[in-house]
C-alpha cells in the first residue's frame, strides 16, 4: 500500500469477496486493518476521514 494514499477496495483472494471501507472510514485498511492506515499515522490525523481515499 502506498504510504500516502489509501485503499479504498480490496478483493479478498481467500473469499472472493470485496471489501469495502465501513461508514466513516477511508479506507479498507482503516476498516478491517489492525493499526490505521499509512497517511493516518503519518499526519497522527484522529479519523480518518482527512485521509485522501482513491476511486
Amino acid at each position: 500500500m502506498p504510504t500516502d494514499a489509501c485503499q479504498f477496495f480490496y478483493d479478498c483472494t481467500g473469499c472472493g469477496t470485496l471489501l469495502r471501507p465501513k461508514p466513516g472510514d477511508c479506507c479498507v485498511f482503516c476498516s478491517y486493518g489492525d493499526v490505521p492506515c499509512p497517511p493516518v499515522q503519518t499526519e497522527g490525523a484522529p479519523a480518518c476521514r482527512t485521509c485522501p481515499t482513491e476511486s
